[in-house]
């Protein structure tokens, strides 16, 4: 800034005649700069403005969404802690209607070189994002991946996110706050008839989600309300949180809990009845195939979804070949690898399910067992976290914890899973692990997966994106596929150059085998969803190459035949950051910090691939 100044003097003085008065044309430059500072600063208010607007457009929608962030209503509208949110026809339309009204507005808006149009670019992007695609008004929008093609499925969707977020993340700090919890539970049923009748208009249109997804919907919803009213996870977190509010008597107290009990056996497992005897209909009408391409106009559906959640201008074709190559060069590293440590025989998928099996590699199948794993990964994240400040130059200012998925959601959840801090700190970063299949969790893997999944991967990312208060809201929460996954199996390969598995060579098969996992991936989802695999082709693939045990791969191919082109990211991501890296190093020579690097991706928020590639150009070209 003082050398702002400074330039400005010496411009003024330089205009100056010789008896000190400023000349005409002097005058009308100086005036004519002062206008052009006045339209930038103009300009740059109205942006501001747009911004905001965009988040409060998300926020006010999916109020829930906003509960996990801990923002106020200001952003979010009146009594949003009591509210559920919107899913119907009209309302997804209109949600969508105001995000491509807003990037008119902002694209009308002139934005200064640097910072101020990598933002105006970037915020683009996210409202076309939550806009969704232009041909298709099925699905739903997603506060994390846009255009959701299901409203209702087995892993994600308001039937899920909303109960496991007021769970999660709902403040009951004061009597206000318990109402509004209560409240939230009486809305349960006009959320789920939402629901209904955006799932209604979908049908209409013969977009229905697979036979096999369907059967599956029905289990997770039937799981749902399985429990006692009094057991179930609504109930528990409101019994267990009541007698820390001093403010309410014991009499008080008592009459919330029937209140919440009456709301969760009326409103919420009321409604959900409703919808698994819906689903139960629609079973007779869902479809064989496994794949988008079944759907109406569905090839056209997986374009779009390879271009926003892959973040690629790559053909299916050649994703697929790609994932094809990227298998055969890890498997060749695996093979050296597993020889090295006495696995000769068998294929390099074959000898890691005999790895996989291995009682040394396994965690005790009970109780004791499963605390041992979070135990574990624990311990990883508090050796590693104190090394990286050797490659990164800040470290994220929020908490994270490690906790178990729900009994109520293992059998549907990934095999672990990233949730973000509250922007205000009150919730911590959570790394969920899926506790179902102790096979599932081998300890040779558990070191990847918490460095994909904590630090520093998707916490450190995420986290560090959110603590950077110059963005706008909406890009300290954006979640750009390729951008986040790309980051985070970058993660697993920076640990190994860290030297986090030199004293350790089987768990150097473990990152080597979620690498293989992800360039699975590429066959796998390009496989369903343009190949027209089945869905016994895709998991047999999964098991036969990318050494999957049973119940993951079964898992993971029904998360991908409803997330088309969201496996995509990770592989095309990685690529895509490394690309950038080896550039720099190759460029800047003895110049080149990999904390700068570091800071060059991440220190400016998530964004498009394409952006960050100009991004890190022109850092290298400075």
């Amino acid at each position: 800034m003082r050398l702002i100044l400074i330039l400005i003097l010496a411009f003024i003085v330089s205009a100056c005649d010789n008896d000190g008065s400023v000349s005409d044309q002097s005058k009308d430059t100086v005036n004519h700069q002062n206008s052009k500072q006045t339209e930038i600063v103009g300009n740059q208010s109205m942006l501001t403005k747009l911004y905001r607007q965009s988040a409060q457009n998300l926020l006010e929608a999916r109020p829930t969404y906003a509960t996990v962030l801990g923002v106020g209503e200001d952003l979010a509208g009146d009594e949003f802690q009591s509210k559920l949110g919107d899913y119907s026809p009209a309302a997804e339309q209109q949600l969508r209607q105001r995000f491509l009204a807003l990037n008119k507005d902002i694209e009308g808006q002139k934005a200064d070189a640097g910072h101020a149009a990598e933002n105006k670019a970037v915020m683009m992007h996210l409202n076309h994002y939550y806009a969704g695609a232009d041909d298709f008004s099925i699905g739903y929008i997603d506060p994390w991946m846009g255009l959701s093609p299901f409203i209702v499925n087995q892993i994600n969707g308001p039937l899920i996110d909303v109960p496991n977020r007021i769970v999660t993340n709902q403040p009951l700090n004061s009597e206000a706050d318990v109402l509004a919890y209560i409240a939230r539970l009486q809305a349960f049923d006009g959320m789920v008839q939402s629901v209904v009748a955006k799932l209604d208009a979908d049908v209409s249109q013969d977009w229905i989600p697979p036979k096999v997804i369907v059967e599956q919907t029905i289990k997770g919803l039937e799981s749902f309300v399985a429990p006692a009213v009094k057991e179930h996870p609504l109930y528990q977190r409101l019994s267990k949180e009541l007698p820390q509010i001093s403010e309410l008597s014991a009499e008080r107290r008592d009459d919330l809990l029937v209140q919440a009990e009456q709301a969760i056996e009326q409103n919420v497992y009321g409604s959900y009845g409703l919808m698994i005897h819906l689903q139960q209909q629609l079973v007779m009408k869902a479809r064989a195939e496994a794949g988008i391409w079944a759907q109406p106009n569905g090839a056209a559906y997986y374009r779009q979804a390879v271009k926003t959640l892959g973040d690629t201008d790559l053909t299916p074709d050649a994703i697929h070949q790609l994932g094809l190559d990227e298998v055969d060069r890890i498997n060749t590293e695996l093979d050296a690898l597993l020889k090295s440590q006495g696995y000769q025989d068998g294929t390099v998928a074959e000898r890691l399910m005999v790895v996989n099996q291995d009682p040394a590699y396994l965690y005790e199948d009970s109780d004791a067992g499963r605390l041992n794993v979070i135990a574990d990964l624990n311990r990883y994240i508090d050796e590693f976290t104190p090394k990286l400040a050797q490659v990164f130059n800040s470290t994220p200012p929020y908490g994270i914890e490690v906790r178990p998925f729900p009994k109520a959601r293992e059998a549907s959840a990934p095999g672990g899973m990233y949730s973000s801090p509250s922007i205000d700190g009150s919730q911590p970063g959570i790394y969920w692990i899926n506790l179902r299949d102790i096979k599932a969790v081998p300890t040779f893997e558990m070191k990847t997966l918490t460095y994909h999944e904590a630090n520093p991967g998707h916490h450190w990312q995420i986290a560090g994106n959110l603590a950077q208060v110059d963005l706008p809201l909406l890009r300290r929460i954006a979640s750009f596929n390729a951008f986040s996954e790309g980051w985070a199996l970058y993660a697993e390969l920076l640990a190994k150059e860290m030297g986090q598995y030199e004293d350790d060579p089987m768990s150097d098969v473990g990152r080597l085998k979620a690498e293989l996992f992800r360039a699975v991936r590429l066959v796998v989802d390009t496989g369903l969803h343009h190949k027209k695999w089945t869905r016994q082709e895709a998991i047999d693939y999964m098991k036969n190459v990318g050494a999957v045990v049973e119940s993951d791969a079964v898992a993971e191919v029904e998360r991908y035949m409803v997330w088309p082109g969201q496996a995509l990211g990770y592989k095309l991501g990685m690529i895509e950051i490394l690309q950038l890296r080896a550039k720099a190093q190759k460029q800047l020579g003895e110049q080149f910090s990999i904390k700068d690097f570091h800071d060059w991706v991440l220190m400016g928020g998530a964004v498009p691939m394409s952006i960050l590639a100009q991004r890190v150009n022109q850092a290298i070209n400075k």
